[in-house]
């Protein structure tokens, strides 16, 4: 830490003197590096603080608002909504990176307990040799992102047939703006009496820095069928999509339309990919199965989705090898219904053998800048939400086109009920330290740099913020609410009452990163 940072009058003292200077970082160029998530860049921090255990985690939260200076929590800095940009200059950044321990694996409750900086591919790779894993087991850039910053932002995609992360979550030990410690709930169920754990479950730190986590745990399937399949148009693949989702057959169900399976087919090859390739033989259990399966795989390439109009990709898993063979054949069934056809399922066997990949998708396959936008929507609403995107990028064409943006859409089954779009941007624009510092050093060596554009930049959050909009009139809803999405105004009035009350009772002075989710 800078020694200039530690003078007789400012904060950092006496947050200096309960932690100890080397849980602090003050140097300039990390604190910049602080200051950025995938999309934007906020105000730069007092200093990061990073804490090695729960104690000191509330010893120096609590002398940060004895300071009056705003506590801003940040996970594994994947998300792009603000969540860990502070709304001013001079909030302290807390990042729980060294606070990574898996703290207890219960076999006999099926329970497991982590630190908040616990990675879920760490979590994964932990619990897979004893044939275990969570519930909900994390996102695609599960590499990076944490356990904690999922129970705060929220997240979805592995075990996405049974929602999102926050659904595994049992309770939680939370550090209040004051200091204090508090467990929400039991830990082995949930709830016991009103959901303590739900309050603070997805609440992007505005409530508290949650310090552990415990998690329901699950037998990992022992069987596999994997299928995908191609849809000439929207209709057709949302209907196959629901429907599947409907009849609850698929653990993961994704897919995407063709802009973007373009870009993702564009982005590695199997070549470099070889551990891709080898984790997936070996995930097919027999030798001569895996033969077999990686035989396929390189026969197919990555032209086998040159032709395809939408693509659906989907996993079954189970005990049985005979039980998720016919769910595949019933999603077969359903996919010929809705005009869907059979490709190579190459797609699927490689995610789910490698499923916390480096996160070079973060940016473009030729070094374009990336950011995503998302609503969840129910299945009778999607087609509408998908053609009035496509409208509102049929109204902006010619912009779009003159600064370099384009757009596709990753699009996922999440439980029974519910469906996301994702619309995703890519244009030209200079990366951050954020993403030279994420993406595998080969990668980014082979990336064109832009330099920055703010024309296209504002353009894509223009473009952003209509949708966000047009989600908002559908009645959508969010993960990673941030300081992007619109909660207040989603909001019952009375139950943003309720909200704002407990608030005020966790955190009277309104440090707890201030502004976010419009608190």
């Amino acid at each position: 830490m800078a020694v200039d940072a530690l003078t007789k009058d400012s904060p950092l003292t006496a947050i200096s003197a309960a932690v100890g200077a080397d849980a602090l970082i003050t140097d300039t160029t990390e604190l910049r590096y602080y200051s950025q998530d995938v999309f934007s860049t906020g105000p730069v921090p007092l200093a990061v603080f990073r804490p090695t255990d729960t104690a000191t985690l509330a010893r120096g939260i609590a002398a940060a608002t004895n300071a009056g200076v705003a506590i801003v929590p940040r996970g594994g800095g994947m998300s792009y909504t603000s969540g860990y940009l502070a709304s001013e200059a001079g909030a302290l950044l807390i990042d729980t990176g060294s606070m990574n321990r898996v703290l207890d694996i219960n076999e006999e409750d099926m329970t497991v307990t982590v630190e908040a900086g616990c990675t879920w591919d760490k979590l994964y790779r932990t619990l897979k040799p004893m044939g275990l894993r969570t519930l909900a087991w994390g996102t695609l850039s599960g590499i990076n992102a944490t356990v904690g910053g999922g129970m705060s932002q929220n997240g979805v995609f592995w075990g996405a047939s049974g929602g999102t992360v926050v659904d595994a979550a049992l309770s939680f030990v939370v550090v209040l703006a004051d200091g204090s410690i508090v467990s929400t709930g039991s830990s082995f169920f949930r709830p016991f009496g009103p959901d303590i754990t739900g309050i603070f479950a997805a609440d992007c730190g505005a409530l508290g820095v949650k310090a552990t986590i415990t998690l329901k745990l699950v037998r990992e399937g022992t069987a596999f069928a994997y299928g995908s399949f191609s849809f000439p148009d929207a209709d057709a693949f949302f209907g196959a999509m629901s429907e599947i989702a409907r009849e609850g057959l698929a653990s993961e169900s994704f897919g995407f339309d063709p802009y973007l399976q373009s870009q993702r087919m564009k982005r590695e090859s199997l070549t470099k990919d070889a551990k891709s390739l080898v984790n997936m033989m070996k995930a097919q259990g027999s030798v001569l199965k895996a033969l077999k399966e990686g035989a396929k795989v390189v026969a197919a390439g990555r032209s086998f989705l040159d032709d395809v109009p939408f693509s659906l990709h989907l996993i079954c898993e189970g005990r049985y090898q005979s039980a998720v063979d016919a769910d595949m054949k019933a999603i077969e069934t359903i996919a010929q219904k809705h005009a869907g056809k059979a490709i190579e399922n190459t797609i699927p066997k490689i995610l789910r053998a490698n499923p916390f990949p480096p996160v070079n998708s973060m940016v473009g396959p030729d070094g374009e800048r990336w950011v995503p936008v998302h609503g969840f929507l129910p299945h009778s609403r999607l087609v509408e939400g998908w053609n009035r995107i496509q409208a509102l990028f049929a109204e902006n064409q010619a912009e779009m086109e003159s600064n370099g943006v384009a757009a596709g859409a990753m699009l996922a089954a999440v439980s029974r009920s519910t469906c996301l779009i994702e619309p995703v941007f890519f244009w030209p624009d200079a990366l951050e330290d954020i993403h030279c510092r994420s993406l595998e050093p080969d990668h980014l060596a082979k990336l064109n740099r832009f330099p920055p554009n703010a024309a296209s930049r504002a353009l894509v959050d223009r473009l952003r913020s209509e949708i966000v909009r047009i989600f908002a009139e559908l009645d959508a809803t969010h993960l990673q609410i941030a300081r992007t999405y619109p909660l207040h105004e989603a909001s019952d009035p009375r139950a943003w009452a309720v909200l704002k009350a407990v608030k005020h009772a966790v955190d009277p002075r309104d440090l707890m990163n201030p502004g976010c989710l419009g608190l």
